[in-house]
């Protein structure tokens, strides 16, 4: 991997405020960098979540904590104008609640003393063609499900020495499975949401005699964690209620689990309210490091692009940290700069007073 290549392209993503193409960054420079070298670059190897790693791990030491978390999420960049291929399918997008064309991927996101880096990814490959028997229209599913890759990035995190104290995630990954290699397998806690269909017992001896209820059938205290014991999970979790305000003023509602029953309810919810660094992060990806600004056609040019992007949103953390200044403030910044490098240019290409001396 060529590291010099790498930093610049990954300046390239910051400083851009539209399509990001090797001719791009070649004119930008131009022409001290050859595009076909810049093509080369982006097309000649797969950049992996070990690739990542090694861009990420200088930064990841100077941070890391006993007390860190790790935040996985999925996301999709919606890709309707691109042709369908094993990357670039068809995925069910919860926040729309339809399916939408793009490329799905996951991230890990450690967090640890205000600072927040991507230190694993995973792409959703639908590799697989089959037949809808509904439909009988051809579709695409991946042989490698989300939660599989979930458990692979977080063996991969624990096998790099990464130092963390608590998994958070959404709804959609609390499986038993994903549990128990956290708390089992890994030897860490974590807090995840329940659906309200889930079922609980409310001690050891119902887990053992199969008297199960419906977690949203339960009476809960606001606020107030309550023991229980989940089917296929072996060992007890709390579980904590919480009613929350939505943007629209209305309320929501959370059915929270943790594996470490030391803590308290309020300790619960205040530790998943960290989960939604990760809403920053998936808009700052796609807004400052130009996620969404590939035209890129090929496979492994378009996952090689969000490799890309996420090395850009490690740049701009470091550059937070030097500069106390959010992502969003120095994109502002850059923007503020190449408008005034634009109209400074037109000054000098222009006549002075050109509108001014045109005859009525």
């Amino acid at each position: 991997m060529d590291k010099s290549l790498l930093d610049l392209y990954a300046d390239y993503l910051i400083s851009s405020f539209g399509p990001t193409t090797a001719t791009g960054l070649s004119g930008l420079l131009g022409g001290g960098l050859s595009h076909d070298k810049i093509t080369r670059f982006l097309a000649g190897q797969d950049f992996t979540s070990a690739s990542l790693w090694r861009v990420v791990k200088p930064l990841v030491r100077k941070v890391q904590s006993e007390d860190a978390v790790l935040v996985i999420d999925d996301s999709i960049l919606h890709k309707p104008h691109t042709d369908e291929g094993e990357l670039i399918a068809w995925h069910y997008d919860h926040s729309l609640d339809r399916s939408v064309k793009g490329l799905g991927f996951l991230s890990t996101l450690y967090c640890a003393q205000g600072v927040c880096l991507p230190v694993a990814f995973a792409l959703v490959e639908k590799d697989e063609p089959f037949t809808d028997e509904k439909t009988g229209k051809p579709k695409r599913r991946a042989t490698v499900s989300k939660n599989e890759h979930y458990r692979s990035m977080l063996r991969a995190c624990v096998r790099n020495g990464l130092p963390f104290r608590y998994v958070l995630n959404d709804v959609w990954f609390s499986a038993a499975d994903n549990m128990k290699l956290i708390k089992v397998e890994l030897d860490k806690d974590f807090v995840m949401p329940l659906k309200g269909n889930r079922n609980v017992a409310l001690s050891g001896q119902d887990k053992k005699d199969g008297r199960y209820q419906a977690v949203e059938t339960l009476t809960l205290e606001h606020g107030k964690a309550q023991r229980v014991w989940l089917e296929q999970v072996p060992f007890a979790l709390l579980l904590v209620r919480q009613v929350f305000t939505n943007k629209d003023g209305s309320q929501g509602l959370l059915y929270l689990v943790t594996s470490d029953t030391a803590l308290g309810g309020g300790q619960i919810t205040g530790l998943y309210q960290e989960r939604w660094q990760v809403e920053e992060y998936h808009k700052s990806l796609k807004q400052n490091a130009s996620l969404a600004c590939s035209p890129t056609r090929t496979q492994r040019t378009q996952g090689n692009h969000v490799f890309l992007s996420l090395c850009a949103f490690v740049k701009l953390e470091t550059l937070k940290l030097k500069t106390t200044c959010g992502h969003f403030a120095l994109k502002s910044k850059l923007y503020v700069a190449a408008l005034r490098a634009a109209f400074d240019q037109l000054q000098r290409l222009q006549p002075s007073n050109l509108l001014g001396s045109t005859s009525a």
